[in-house]
């Protein structure tokens, strides 16, 4: 007699498949990845690109039917077990990388593009009531794929691209983070 049994990852496994996945991703793209030397930083990843230091934060990424969503809030336990939450800041990380199992596709966000919320849905198809403003397209920040964003890391640069994303060809290694 057989049964199922289905596998739950552990918040611990899928930080590190996000980590692995992102890791290998951004290595196929040409950019050099660097691991802290120890656990508990605010960062798992830093990216060089171009002799400037990136760091990234790896979260899981879910989708959920045309929008896929990255978390970019800790969450640890505390004293007597209670679970302490809170937000990352700029001074802390320049990205927030997320890894989508069920699209098997990494994401890389800004920093300055998160909410204060701390979360981002990335839209795969425009939305059924019309709204045209404020979504944030999954094709614009998927990891490696186009130059739009390479400059707006530090918040303050806006590069323009051409239209639709998909048209841009794969950028030498200073762009090739978005």
């Amino acid at each position: 007699m057989r049964t199922s049994v289905r596998v739950v990852l552990t918040t611990n496994q899928k930080g590190a498949i996000a980590e692995a996945a992102i890791m290998l991703e951004a290595l196929r793209h040409r950019i050099l990845v660097l691991r802290p030397v120890a656990e508990g930083g605010r960062y798992d990843l830093v990216f060089d690109v171009d002799g400037t230091f990136l760091r990234v934060q790896c979260k899981w990424a879910t989708c959920y039917g045309e929008t896929v969503v990255i978390r970019a809030r800790t969450c640890r336990r505390g004293p007597e077990g209670r679970f302490l939450r809170g937000k990352y800041s700029a001074d802390e990380i320049d990205l927030v990388a997320g890894y989508c199992a069920e699209l098997d596709r990494c994401y890389a966000v800004p920093f300055a593009d998160i909410p204060p919320c701390g979360d981002i849905a990335l839209r795969f198809s425009a939305a059924k009531n019309n709204q045209k403003l404020g979504l944030n397209w999954a094709v614009d920040y998927e990891l490696g794929a186009i130059a739009q964003l390479g400059e707006r890391l530090g918040g303050t640069q806006e590069a323009a691209g051409s239209s639709p994303a998909s048209s841009t060809t794969k950028p030498p290694l200073r762009a090739a983070l978005f």
